[in-house]
């Protein structure tokens, strides 16, 4: 699939609780906004911020497995795409590893984009019901 230039992902983190159990949801899809691959996973106790970075690195994992060379990546969290865009500053050090995460698996793509949109959105709101579905089907 080396063929492929540009991805679009999606993604999103919950924790019931905050924190609590959570999960990560992911929508992996073609320059023309196709699905080409979805993703979900309960990743132990966190908070809503680690979920959605967790979320941001499983993404950007996928998105190379994938073969992408661009990609322009969706989040809900304002918080999480200010960081990411440099906006906003990292006080902790565990957001602050989870940051440097993501910024190492940027350097295998030619161009990432990070764009805030908000949680109403059609494909922010499909990776929303993949993180509870997991959570609800794991007894949380």
């Amino acid at each position: 699939m080396s063929d492929l230039k540009k991805l679009i992902i999606y993604s999103d983190g919950g924790a019931r609780g905050n924190p609590g159990p959570a999960a990560i949801g992911v929508l992996v899809c073609d320059e023309k906004d196709e699905p080409l691959q979805e993703y979900q996973q309960t990743i132990g106790e966190a908070t809503n911020n680690v979920a959605e970075y967790r979320a941001v690195i499983k993404g950007l994992e996928l998105a190379q497995a994938l073969g992408g060379g661009e990609v322009q990546y969706f989040v809900d969290s304002e918080l999480v795409a200010n960081q990411l865009l440099g906006v906003y500053r990292i006080k902790t050090p565990h957001i602050r590893e989870l940051f440097m995460q993501v910024v190492e698996r940027i350097r295998h793509f030619k161009k990432v984009n990070f764009i805030h949109v908000p949680r109403t959105h059609p494909k922010i709101s499909y990776v929303d019901k993949l993180v509870n579905q997991v959570l609800n089907r794991e007894g949380y």
